[in-house]
């Protein structure tokens, strides 16, 4: 599916703010309401736009401990195996397969260091896993929406 300047621009405001209603984005779009849903509609069907969903802060819910682990895994382990083991945890809030030594990155997020611990042993667990790597993050530096927010697009006027 192409995707033109005001379908980039939709996308931008919504990961700004996805509660944000069509009549809003319109006036920022110069659309009419019925015609960003119609757009919406088409990039949700097209599986552009997977979902809408809140974004908490870790630490208001006291998971203010996060690590990134390096995952070494057993020869045959595929990308799938990790995917399911991963998602079994609930502390764990990315997982990627890397190039370089390590099989897999995971992120996981942890409400102390005992916490982190406790998920770090049930990672090991997991059959495939013959070692691991771990990095505690100390402070974020930068994060990004998903979708880089477009340019404001110029509405004569």
């Amino acid at each position: 599916m192409q995707m033109d300047a005001v379908d980039q621009r939709i996308i931008a405001l919504l990961v700004a703010d996805a509660r944000a209603s069509y009549a809003e984005i319109g006036s920022k779009v110069a659309l009419s309401a019925p015609a960003v849903k119609r757009r919406v509609d088409r990039l949700r069907s097209v599986g552009i736009i997977k979902g809408f969903t809140a974004v908490i802060d870790p630490a208001a819910v006291g998971w203010t401990t996060e690590a990134f682990v390096e995952l070494f895994c057993t020869g045959r382990t595929t990308p799938a195996q990790i995917t399911v083991a991963t998602r079994r945890h609930p502390e764990v809030v990315g997982a990627y397969t890397v190039s370089g030594q390590a099989d897999a990155l995971v992120h996981l997020r942890a409400a102390d260091i005992g916490h982190l611990e406790q998920a770090l042993e049930r990672l090991r667990a997991e059959s495939f896993v013959t070692s691991t790597r771990s990095m505690i993050v100390l402070s974020r530096l930068v994060e990004t929406p998903t979708v880089a927010p477009a340019p404001e697009p110029t509405i004569p006027g």
